[in-house]
């Protein structure tokens, strides 16, 4: 059965994907209802030995940075990898007022942890 996790962390919603039910126009319910808060999607897939390493770090951001939005997509969800132009895993993707502001790919931490202060 397709299922997707949910988990409250802190203040925010951290979502893992396990099919492609985050699509398009969740995506954009989701960053609409963020309103002014940062938002960050990890594009991610289970067959990435990046992904696994960088999987922990993310993690932590949970309670590192309350008021940031954060979203795990796998990449068995195509048409949103398709949608957000996603062609390697990891990639990180930052939007602000329903504007995408940034995207990186690869298991840089020390990137992560950069962009994320700049932009916060």
């Amino acid at each position: 059965a397709n299922q997707q996790e949910v988990r409250h962390c802190g203040n925010f919603l951290y979502r893992a994907q396990a099919s492609d039910h985050l699509n398009k126009e969740e995506l954009q319910y989701a960053l609409r209802d963020a309103g002014q808060k940062l938002v960050l999607v990890n594009f991610s897939s289970h067959k990435c030995g990046q992904c696994t390493i960088v999987a922990p770090e993310y993690e932590k951001l949970c309670t590192e940075y309350p008021d940031i939005l954060l979203y795990k997509v796998l990449d068995d969800a195509p048409k949103l990898c398709q949608h957000c132009e996603i062609t390697s895993t990891p990639t990180f993707v930052f939007y602000k007022d329903r504007l995408k502001i940034k995207q990186f790919s690869g298991a840089d931490i020390v990137q992560l942890r950069e962009t994320i202060r700049k932009l916060y």
